[in-house]
């Protein structure tokens, strides 16, 4: 996975490719392989960091019946957070698009969801002067 930092997009493709692939005989298996990758390295620049997320999510929703519900539960919570930390880390330069994302989220009558909450407070701490 630490070819997902190679800057030439066709070899980002290949990656990505790679990991659906092999999600798809052995999904849990990449599921925690992805969130152990993201774990380990934290301070992955967004880009890469989205290359494994996609690949995540793409995996998850091609198996998902396969899937051992705890393992859903626990991916699903390090997908959101990870997503969570995407949209902060890019909001560091583009605010406002961000901002307009996140804000969409908020429904009259419906409680937002914890993640749209955590990133709308993770925005403002990291924007705040």
């Amino acid at each position: 996975m630490d070819a997902t930092t190679d800057k030439d997009p066709l070899v980002q493709e290949q990656i990505y490719n790679a990991l659906c692939y092999l999600g798809e005989s052995e999904p849990e298996e990449i599921l925690n392989s992805c969130d152990e990758y993201l774990r380990q390295h934290d301070k992955l620049a967004y880009p890469h960091r989205v290359i494994v997320l996609k690949a995540m999510e793409t995996v998850v929703k091609n198996n998902i019946a396969l899937l051992d519900k705890s393992t859903a539960k626990e991916v699903i919570r390090d997908w959101q957070q990870a997503a969570s930390n995407v949209l902060v880390a890019v909001g560091q330069r583009f605010i406002n698009k961000v901002m307009e994302e996140v804000l969409t989220k908020f429904q009259p009558g419906i409680l937002p969801h914890y993640f749209v909450m955590q990133t709308f407070a993770n925005l403002s701490v990291s924007n705040g002067e």
